[in-house]
C-alpha cells in the first residue's frame, strides 16, 4: 500500500488492491461451485430438526397371519432380497402387529435398515422415510463431503478460502471516502455489465459479517482440536472447578452461530435467506470473470 491517504480517497490506484483483486478473482473461480453447494445444503440443514420431526419414522402395521418367523428365518428372508449384504435383526418390536427392522450392511451402501413382515417374510421397503434419508445425506455432504475425515479436512481448507474471499472482497469493495455511500446500493438503471459488478459488490458487503462467521466457524468445525488447544493455552482448565471457561462458551457459540441455532424462527429465516446469496455471488462473479478474462482472449 503506497500511502494511507491514497487508500482512503483513491484506493483504485493502490497496487495492493489490485493484488487483492487477483486473489479474490481466482479464489472465487476455483471454489465457486464448492461454496454454492455448501451454501445451499447449509440453508436446508438450518431446518434439520424440523425435517427430522416431520419425517420421523413410524412403525408399519402388518396383519398377523400365522406363527411368527424366528430370527434366523427373518435373516434368510432378508438375504433373498439382499444376497450380497451382511444381515442382522435390528429391531424386534413387542407389538405383534408391527413390522421388524432388518439391518443390511454392504461395502457399496454401508449399513441400512429395511422393514419385513415378521409372519410372511415379505419385504416392505426402507425403514426410514425418504425425507429422513435425504436430510442425513445432506448433512454428510455438508459436513464431510461424503468422504469422512478426508472431506472434513477439505471443508476446513474451504472455510479458510471462504474467509479469505470475504477479507479480500471487503478490500476490493472500498470505493473511497467520497463515494462509499453509493456503493451500498444497487442502481438498477445501469447497463448489465455495470449492474453485474454493482450487484456482486453490494451483496458482498451487506453479507460480509455472515460470510466471516461461516468461514471462521467452519474452520472450527473442521479442526476443533486446534481451537481447543488455543483455549487450553490461554485459559488452563481448573480441575477443582466445574465453571465453564470463557473460551468454552465462545466455542459453544461457534456451532450455534454457524447454523443459526439461536433466536428462534426469525434467526433461521435470516440465515436461510443470506445462505442463498453465495449462489448469486458466484453467478455474478462468473459473469465478471468471463467479461474481464475470457471474452478479451476470445476476441
Amino acid at each position: 500500500m503506497t500511502n494511507s491517504g491514497g487508500w482512503i480517497t483513491h484506493p483504485q490506484r493502490v497496487w495492493l488492491r489490485k493484488a487483492f483483486f487477483q486473489i479474490h478473482l481466482w479464489t472465487g473461480v476455483g471454489i465457486g461451485l464448492y461454496v454454492v453447494m455448501i451454501s445451499l445444503t447449509g440453508a436446508v440443514l438450518i431446518y434439520r430438526s424440523e425435517l427430522r420431526q416431520y419425517f420421523d419414522p413410524q412403525p408399519q402395521v402388518v396383519r398377523i397371519s400365522g406363527p411368527r418367523l424366528s430370527a434366523a428365518e427373518l435373516v434368510t428372508a432378508t438375504q433373498r432380497i439382499f444376497p450380497d449384504g451382511s444381515v442382522a435383526v435390528w429391531t424386534d418390536p413387542e407389538e405383534p402387529t408391527h413390522a421388524v427392522t432388518m439391518s443390511v450392511a454392504s461395502a457399496e451402501t454401508g449399513r441400512q435398515q429395511f422393514l419385513f413382515d415378521p409372519y410372511s417374510g415379505e419385504y416392505l421397503g426402507h425403514a426410514l422415510p425418504w425425507g429422513w434419508r435425504l436430510t442425513t445425506w445432506l448433512l454428510d455432504l455438508h459436513d464431510n463431503l461424503l468422504t469422512g475425515e478426508t472431506g472434513r479436512i477439505v471443508n476446513g481448507i474451504g472455510a479458510v478460502l471462504l474467509t479469505m474471499l470475504a477479507v479480500t472482497g471487503a478490500v476490493i469493495w472500498w470505493p473511497g471516502l467520497g463515494s462509499w455511500r453509493r456503493s451500498v446500493l444497487v442502481d438498477w438503471g445501469e447497463n448489465w455489465r455495470r449492474l453485474t459488478w454493482t450487484l456482486h459488490s453490494v451483496l458482498g458487503i451487506w453479507t460480509l459479517l455472515f460470510t466471516l462467521i461461516w468461514g471462521i466457524t467452519g474452520i472450527y468445525l473442521a479442526f476443533p482440536g486446534l481451537f481447543t488447544t488455543v483455549v487450553d493455552y490461554l485459559e488452563p482448565f481448573d480441575e477443582e472447578s466445574f465453571d465453564p471457561r470463557v473460551g468454552d462458551n465462545v466455542l459453544y457459540w461457534f456451532t450455534r452461530l454457524h447454523f443459526g441455532r439461536f433466536g428462534g424462527w426469525f434467526t433461521k429465516v435470516i440465515w436461510t435467506l443470506v445462505g442463498l446469496v453465495p449462489p448469486v455471488m458466484f453467478v455474478t462473479g462468473l459473469l465478471m470473470w468471463w467479461n474481464r478474462v475470457i471474452r478479451p482472449k476470445r476476441a
